[in-house]
């Protein structure tokens, strides 16, 4: 944790000495950290970044787990309904499909693309980015999809569509007779791969490997 700079000391340190808060915008030196510390703001305590053990490896076996609960997740029933003796299963991509059957293109699209396209896509990103610090090749391609993967966070909305099943789970519960699938618990798995990932993924020190400030920024 460093000292707040005095206005007249600004223009006279690089940028790459500088660190900004992102909560109180507090300018102050970017501190040199050792594995296992934090860098926190002296005015408000926001956590600036964190150095972290084996980020790379870490990161990526969480990708590639990620990646293996995709299919399931999306293509295993969620749950099945037995109403008046009819049953019927349902999955995140039968959700999609009977959206757009019924008219509602529109939404069938977004749909799709919060639960779905955008989740896989962002996987997608880090997965290369990872393998393009892990295998040191086509870094500049790797902080292009960094910045890529960074627009897209706030696009992909698991954990909406998560809190929409459940609400259905509760009001049909009542009404049919209902059967939790593997689908839902294979979704779920996915969703806290993704937020363990998030934590692991620390970005600061992502953005130090892509651009060659620190060669073991990754470890």
């Amino acid at each position: 944790m460093s000292d707040p700079l005095d206005a007249p000391v600004l223009s006279e340190l690089p940028l790459g000495d500088l660190v900004a808060c992102h909560e109180c915008d507090l300018l102050m030196h970017k501190p040199k950290l050792a594995h296992g510390e934090k860098a926190l703001c002296p005015r408000c305590g926001y956590e600036l970044y964190a150095h972290r053990y084996n980020v790379v490896h870490r990161s990526l076996a969480l990708v590639i787990a990620a990646l293996l609960l995709y299919v399931p997740a999306n293509f295993l029933p969620i749950m099945q309904l037995n109403l008046l003796g009819q049953s019927s299963q349902d999955t995140v991509w039968s959700g999609v499909v009977g959206l757009f059957n019924t008219g509602m293109q529109g939404v069938a699209v977004i749909v799709f693309l919060c639960s779905m396209g955008i989740p896989l896509l962002k996987l997608l990103c880090q997965l290369t980015v990872l393998l393009s610090i892990h295998f040191d090749v086509g870094r500049s391609y790797g902080l292009l999809l960094y910045r890529i993967y960074h627009h897209l966070r706030d696009w992909g909305m698991l954990e909406v569509y998560l809190m929409g099943v459940l609400v259905a789970i509760v009001k049909l519960a009542d009404m049919a007779a209902m059967t939790i699938g593997l689908g839902l618990a294979c979704f779920v798995a996915l969703l806290l791969v993704q937020v363990w990932l998030e934590v692991v993924m620390s970005p600061h020190q992502v953005w130090q490997a892509l651009s060659g400030e620190d060669a073991h920024a990754g470890d």
